[in-house]
């Protein structure tokens, strides 16, 4: 079949505007294919599942690849493919030295948009740039970039021209689950419960506006609308990093943000002391910052109140244990200030 039959998938209502990723690349080779077929694939491990969720069909991307950045698409639609192995265009991938072996069943199909190849250190990439610096490298499949940088990135190069060439084959498709039961996974059909997916979920849902005001008024911090701000991914420091940052996405005369950090289980003391020397490089300009996690306890909660930092729970309201798909997961995800 063609790989590119698939229906459109679209955001659902109140979501967000589009985000904007660079897609990082293992070879030469492997990128040639990407921009041949107008595909981007994902291997079957938790980082490359992750990628793949946390991306959406109306998004932006752009290929990464030795410190250059490759063309612009739109995501038209995200398909998982059974015995990926089996599957062109690209070959197994072998981690060295542990001889671990890598397909790509996770896939999205995009559109080209404009055609580009641009120095990662141009001005228009230092939000991407700064956070892989830090890094000390990649490290990751994906790099969530700003609007500023979508907006600046939309008016280089020149508008894509030429055909696709679309690929062929027959092959059954899947939709991956997510299980919170540490005897349920089955890789890369079924996937344990992780931060790196609560992450993911947590920044779907604060994209909504309403969503994010409504957590940012219980938790008293005043004068953001939400309507003005933007939900990003993980933001490098010299020491570590914050798995979400809350900024203006148009900041005039201040550029306010807020810091969030994301614990699959219950929040700690360590944490908080964390959180808060994140909030003071940040300076005057960090107005908030707040604790994610499934539970805390009370000493927990009396350290974050001193330091002003706000403590966030959150759950899955109406789920069992059995494993679900992503959506069904993003729809019961709840969070509430503790």
């Amino acid at each position: 079949m063609d790989h590119r039959s698939t229906p459109a998938e679209v955001k659902t209502p109140g979501s967000s505007a589009p985000s904007y990723f660079l897609l990082a690349v293992s070879t030469r080779h492997n990128l040639d294919l990407c921009i041949k077929h107008a595909l981007a694939g994902f291997t079957n491990s938790l980082s490359g599942f992750w990628t793949y969720v946390d991306i959406d069909a109306g998004d932006f991307v752009s290929f990464l690849y030795g410190a250059q950045v490759y063309n612009l698409y739109q995501v038209d639609h995200k398909v998982a493919y059974e015995n990926a192995d089996q599957l062109p265009p690209w070959p197994p991938l072998v981690l060295q030295p542990s001889g671990l072996t890598y397909h790509f069943p996770f896939r999205l199909i995009i559109r080209p948009v404009r055609a580009l190849v641009e120095s990662l250190v141009r001005p228009q990439f230092a939000y991407v740039a700064e956070n892989l610096l830090l890094r000390g490298g990649y490290r990751k499949t994906h790099f969530q970039a700003d609007q500023t940088t979508l907006q600046q990135v939309s008016e280089l190069g020149v508008p894509a021209s030429g055909t696709v060439e679309s690929l062929e084959f027959d092959a059954q498709t899947y939709t991956p689950k997510v299980t919170s039961v540490k005897s349920g996974s089955n890789v890369p059909y079924v996937f344990p419960l992780r931060e790196l997916i609560v992450q993911s979920l947590l920044r779907k849902h604060l994209a909504v506006a309403a969503n994010l005001q409504r957590l940012l008024d219980s938790l008293g911090i005043a004068g953001l609308d939400a309507g003005s701000l933007e939900v990003l991914g993980e933001k490098a420091f010299p020491e570590g990093h914050i798995d979400l940052l809350i900024k203006e996405a148009t900041p005039r005369g201040l550029s306010r943000k807020v810091i969030v950090e994301v614990k699959l289980g219950a929040g700690t003391s360590r944490d908080v002391g964390q959180l808060q020397a994140y909030r003071n490089q940040l300076g005057e300009e960090c107005v908030g910052a707040m604790l994610v996690a499934r539970a805390f306890g009370g000493r927990v909660r009396e350290k974050a109140s001193e330091e002003g930092i706000g403590c966030v729970t959150y759950g899955f309201e109406g789920l069992d244990d059995a494993p679900v798909q992503f959506d069904a997961l993003q729809a019961a995800f709840r969070v509430t200030a503790a």
